[in-house]
């Protein structure tokens, strides 16, 4: 990033992440609008951000029904921000709350604008994934093309080739779950009242599970006809007879919200705050589809963006789009399994896509404070071969 105009983090709140339940989530009696005005409120309420922020640019991964149009410029209103705030909306799958924060980031950095919310909301109670009909798997054509399968076969055909067994990929899940369990309380978090129900902690995790309870659930993709696919791709690439991923072992689906103020020295100033931390490396990064792979390069290109290594990392948050994914990243950066995720992940508290960027950057803020680090890589991959990463160092 521009080292002459940093771009700084003040702030970062999020909400809890709430189940998705066939009877109704905790969140689902709340607008998508709702719930990333809930945020700007609370930003406003912590430091007056509404007074220099020039935009709002948030990730949505499904952008249809309640989560379509400019959804942003309305949460904005809602909020009873200024009027001369715009807000927008960037879709880049489960990256997309990521790129949300980076591109905002780039344009603090390069001076467009002094200060900027970016972050993202899903909900996916009320806007269930591929309810936007994506041409990717409605149209075989495209999705041939594009190489696009069920996310879950993308894990499993990852996992295949770097020698996971299932009783690693479940082992995993189970220390997710117990590292959820005894979370800290977070400073990101912004606690919400729906009706008469209070949530102020995420939901999900379940401490008591064991390695003996997810090895009696079936493995789901080890049939998908999206492995034909794969064949035709990668004609030498193992395919796991019985399947690897089961629902333990795969995100949960979730609802929530985030949003980080970023923003350069002025804007500091102007609100008459110290910045958390400063992004120093950001990169997109994209393999042949349909591999879950992509966010290894684009870790490695933030870390030399940042001017850094692995092994100046204190604090990685990698998104557990499947078991599978922090494995990967802890085998191929040669990572501290002690510094991943260390207060668990999607596979026990959930995965609500766009919001899932600022939401690991709140967290890895949280822990970079609580441990005195000083740098943290943040990382998701996405289906399609995609992937993004961050590098933030404490100040």
């Amino acid at each position: 990033m521009n080292r002459s105009n940093p771009p700084y983090i003040y702030d970062a709140v999020r909400l809890p992440r709430a189940r998705v339940r066939k009877s109704g989530g905790t969140l689902a009696g709340l607008r998508p609008v709702e719930l990333i005005a809930l945020l700007l409120a609370a930003l406003d309420e912590r430091s007056g951000a509404s007074r220099v922020v020039e935009d709002v640019l948030l990730g949505i991964s499904t952008t249809t029904g309640e989560q379509a149009g400019n959804i942003t410029r309305a949460a904005v209103q809602w909020a009873d921000w200024p009027d001369h705030i715009p807000g927008g909306v960037v879709s880049r799958l489960c990256c997309s709350g990521l790129d949300a924060i980076e591109s905002a980031a780039a344009r603090v950095a390069a001076g467009t604008a002094h200060a900027v919310v970016a972050g993202g909301v899903e909900s996916m109670s009320r806007v269930p994934m591929f309810s936007d009909t994506p041409p990717i798997a409605a149209d075989p054509e495209i999705g041939e093309r594009s190489g696009f399968v069920t996310i879950g076969v993308s894990a499993d055909l990852t996992a295949a080739r770097y020698g996971f067994t299932r009783e690693l990929l479940d082992a995993y899940a189970v220390a997710s779950h117990g590292r959820a369990a005894t979370a800290p309380d977070s400073h990101s978090l912004i606690s919400v009242k729906v009706g008469e129900i209070g949530l102020d902690s995420d939901e999900g995790p379940r401490p008591g599970v064991t390695i003996e309870d997810l090895a009696a659930l079936p493995a789901l993709f080890g049939e998908d006809p999206g492995w034909e696919r794969v064949a035709r791709r990668f004609p030498d690439s193992p395919r796991p007879a019985a399947g690897l991923h089961t629902i333990a072992t795969a995100p949960q689906l979730a609802d929530g919200a985030s949003a980080v103020l970023i923003g350069d020295a002025e804007a500091g100033a102007a609100l008459s705050i110290r910045p958390r931390a400063q992004i120093v490396g950001t990169a997109q990064s994209a393999v042949r589809s349909p591999l879950l792979t992509a966010s290894v390069d684009a870790s490695h290109r933030a870390l030399e963006r940042a001017g850094i290594t692995a092994e100046d990392l204190d604090v990685v948050e990698v998104n557990e789009s499947f078991a599978v994914t922090p494995l990967m990243l802890i085998e191929e950066l040669h990572l501290d399994p002690a510094r991943v995720n260390v207060h668990g992940g999607a596979l026990a508290v959930g995965h609500p896509l766009g919001a899932t960027g600022g939401i690991l950057v709140a967290h890895a803020l949280d822990q970079l404070e609580r441990t005195g680090g000083e740098h943290a890589l943040v990382t998701i991959p996405a289906a399609l071969g995609l992937g993004a990463a961050l590098v933030l160092r404490r100040v």
